[in-house]
């Protein structure tokens, strides 16, 4: 198990590093705040969207929402950057890792997962949503803009499709993370696999495509077409994940290995400062130093 869990991004030689809770940049209790804001604007956004739709008689939009794969990433991004942000927190308070020295260390492995779904299925929303879905012009109403609202709410093209870039770059350039495991990369891919099998319950309950390019026709004749867009997608999560791996890379080497600890980060002595320096040579990640 413990292997496994090594390859899935939970290796026991950068614990001390606490590459999830640590910026090169910023410190602690600031990148505890940067992320804690993007939490509250995504969580803002969503409640008050879904209290406007339930008070203008459009209350049922607000179930179909979770049908929909861009609704979804825009939650789990809110649920990982409120936890990422308490991550950072309880470090910066303690100089630990208080909730992941608490938990098994299969929870460090999903939390890892969890990072390569942030940094990478954002981008692939944009590129669908502006490449496939949006039909211009533009929004004349500057709220259908930043929410296009409609009978089944839609895509957000500000919001979802804009800033969750941003969000998702900075979670890319500003910590101290380890590129993304390339066993990730299958799991993204059954993520979406999963995904399109949700797609055709809402269907198959509900009568209604989320996204039209999965409507193969009555009788199948544009089953070429929906076969078609959902190689694209694959070839498109692979391009991204390669992308976001470079990034993380080239970050990680750019910026030397530089950490902003926390002041109270008592337990890192210098043989786990050599501990952690022989795994990152080895992972040819540079040689971490502390700042």
């Amino acid at each position: 198990m413990r292997p496994f869990l090594n390859l899935f991004g939970a290796n026991p030689s950068h614990d001390q590093l606490h590459p999830f809770e640590t910026s090169w940049l910023l410190s602690s209790d600031i990148f505890a705040a940067l992320r804690g804001l993007f939490a509250l604007y995504i969580f803002t956004t969503i409640f008050f969207i879904y209290g406007w739709e339930g008070t203008h008689d459009n209350s049922h939009a607000i179930g179909t929402s979770f049908g929909y794969f861009t609704w979804l990433n825009f939650w789990g991004m809110g649920f990982y950057f409120l936890v990422a942000s308490i991550h950072t927190l309880c470090y910066a308070r303690t100089g630990r890792s208080v909730i992941f020295d608490r938990l098994p260390r299969f929870f460090r492995a999903l939390h890892s997962l969890y990072y390569a779904c942030v940094t990478t299925y954002p981008f692939l929303v944009l590129i669908v949503y502006w490449s496939i879905l949006y039909t211009p012009p533009w929004f004349p109403v500057v709220f259908n803009a930043w929410q296009n609202v409609s009978e089944c709410i839609p895509p957000l093209p500000v919001s979802q499709h804009g800033l969750i870039g941003l969000f998702s770059l900075l979670e890319i350039l500003l910590p101290t993370t380890q590129p993304h495991p390339f066993l990730h990369l299958a799991f993204l891919i059954l993520i979406l696999l999963l995904y399109l099998c949700l797609a055709y319950i809402v269907h198959h309950t509900q009568g209604y495509y989320t996204y039209n390019f999965l409507n193969p026709g009555a009788h199948g004749e544009h089953s070429g077409r929906v076969a078609g867009y959902s190689i694209g997608i694959l070839v498109g999560i692979t391009v991204v994940f390669a992308v976001s791996w470079g990034l993380i890379w080239v970050r990680q080497r750019q910026v030397a290995g530089k950490i902003k600890r926390s002041a109270r980060d008592r337990d890192y002595s210098y043989g786990a400062f050599q501990a952690g320096l022989e795994a990152d040579r080895l992972n040819d990640g540079g040689a971490w130093r502390e700042k």
